[in-house]
């Protein structure tokens, strides 16, 4: 599916008549890949790789566009049980439009964001700082269902809280991957922004862009770090209680065993009739019974 944008009066907007264009292709059809590959010669690998969510981000420079290859949080909703995935994005750069290939709806020009553009350097630029910001409004998200799920262990006794919790250190991995493959991206456009013709202001939001992405790169560590500790600490806990439990066990079973030893020695019958003979052995064997 085709979204067509363009930049008019520095803003980019829904719709053609501006430029430079701007295509957001949504899982494009065989029709709007044949257009991509041929017409506009984006190599096949590269476009596949698009909406590979294996893909590792990465820029290449070609004989008529650039291409850049990011990682973006995936929508996520309840059905995901606390595990947050990421996607890849293309983003083609031409001299009079800029391609962008995703499989899912993102929201990547809103707000102040989609303003002060007029160069097809300055939406690259924007929906880099767009990407970036996606991800700490995730991030957040998972510190509170961090919170969550550490109250829910504290008072349950389930093993579901310690599996809601382990899905959401693997998700805060792929995030940690994510954001160290697009820093890399990053860092290689400030070393080619003369290749690139990038401004000197496209330089300094550049600079800013690197900062956030470390900044938050710094936080889903610090976060998986926190978590990791926690798993840690719950099994500990758990290996503790289950120490506890086999040696009030153990001292049971030692109680139990010694009127167990007495009566397998003697006998029930022989051990009452030592005791209270043939007269009493109907009073005996009752108080056997409540001592055992």
């Amino acid at each position: 599916m085709l979204h067509e944008y363009s930049v008019i009066d520095g803003r980019i907007t829904r719709g053609t008549g501006g430029s430079p264009a701007v295509d957001i292709y949504v899982l494009p059809n065989e029709e709007e890949r044949f257009h991509l590959i041929h017409d506009l010669e984006i190599d096949e690998h590269t476009l596949a790789s698009s909406i590979d969510p294996d893909e590792t981000p990465r820029i290449e420079f070609e004989d008529t566009y650039t291409a850049i290859i990011l990682k973006y949080p995936k929508n996520y909703s309840a059905d995901d049980n606390f595990l947050f995935r990421v996607k890849s994005m293309g983003i083609f750069m031409f001299s009079d439009r800029v391609v962008i290939v995703v499989d899912d709806n993102v929201q990547l020009f809103m707000g102040k964001i989609a303003s002060n553009v007029y160069t097809p350097q300055d939406v690259i630029l924007k929906a880099l700082l767009q990407t970036i910001r996606h991800f700490e409004s995730h991030l957040r998200v998972i510190n509170m269902c961090s919170d969550e799920i550490e109250t829910e262990i504290n008072e349950s006794k389930d093993n579901k809280s310690l599996l809601n919790m382990f899905t959401l250190e693997k998700g805060l991995v792929y995030y940690v991957n994510a954001l160290s493959g697009n820093r890399r991206v990053i860092d290689r456009v400030r070393t080619s922004s003369r290749k690139l013709g990038l401004t000197e202001e496209n330089i300094e939001l550049l600079d800013d862009l690197q900062i956030e992405n470390h900044q938050f790169l710094d936080q889903a560590q610090v976060y998986l770090q926190v978590l990791s500790g926690l798993m840690e600490a719950r099994a500990s806990i758990i290996n503790n209680n289950l120490n506890v439990m086999m040696k009030n066990m153990s001292a049971m079973a030692i109680a139990v065993a010694v009127p167990t030893f007495v009566t397998g020695v003697f006998g029930m019958s022989e051990l009452t009739l030592i005791v209270g003979g043939e007269t009493y052995w109907y009073v005996v064997y009752p108080v056997f019974l409540i001592c055992m």
